[in-house]
């Protein structure tokens, strides 16, 4: 609400210019939610219906006679972000028992199920605690399933398996959004779109 003095005409003039009031209050540009009912339902069926094919597929692997340490390509068979346990997406403000260990996250609507968002961390407790431009994603998400009454459940679930060397991690990290296609995450922003990605 504007601050204002007499009016004149029916108008109401302002005592502080423009200028004057910069640095005193933030303008939020409007931002590209909200999105319509079909067209929310129709990008989450594409997510899902693409994810539903790649849990369906079964990778045919050639057995070792060795017992030899797994590839990144076999890792990421291994891994069943659907199957993890759930966390509230706020764990990390209750959180206790240290900084947590080398893992893998994945941040997903349990409603359909999609997989939203593939993340790496040295420290499992921590990772959520700073910035994070993913929170803004998840918050942009969840608005745009209120105006239509839509149910929306974003948990995150951790795969506290993952490598302890970081390029290590980082890899298998690159190969399951590239397998799933994760559309939070910034390497499928072209194949999904980005209606949720929202203002700064």
């Amino acid at each position: 609400m504007a601050i204002s003095g007499e009016q004149t005409g029916g108008e109401q003039t302002s005592l502080f210019s423009t200028a004057e009031l910069r640095g005193c209050y933030t303008i939020h540009k409007p931002s590209e939610l909200p999105i319509s009912q079909d067209a929310l339902q129709s990008w989450k069926q594409r997510v899902f219906q693409y994810q539903r094919h790649v849990a369906g597929r079964e990778t045919a692997r050639q057995k070792s006679l060795f017992d030899l340490a797994p590839t990144v390509g076999e890792m990421v068979d291994l891994i069943h972000p659907f199957d993890l346990p759930p966390q509230n997406i706020e764990f990390w403000r209750w959180q206790e028992g240290g900084e947590g260990v080398s893992a893998l996250y994945f941040v997903i609507d349990y409603v359909l199920p999609i997989l939203l968002y593939v993340g790496e961390t040295v420290k499992s407790n921590m990772r959520w605690k700073g910035e994070h431009d993913c929170k803004r994603y998840i918050l942009n998400y969840v608005a745009a399933h209120r105006p239509h009454g839509l149910p929306v459940s974003v948990n995150i679930g951790f795969w506290a398996q993952a490598p302890v060397k970081t390029r290590d991690r980082q890899q298998l990290e690159s190969a399951l959004i590239d397998k799933w296609r994760s559309p939070f995450n910034k390497e499928n922003w072209e194949f999904w779109g980005t209606p949720f990605v929202g203002g700064k």
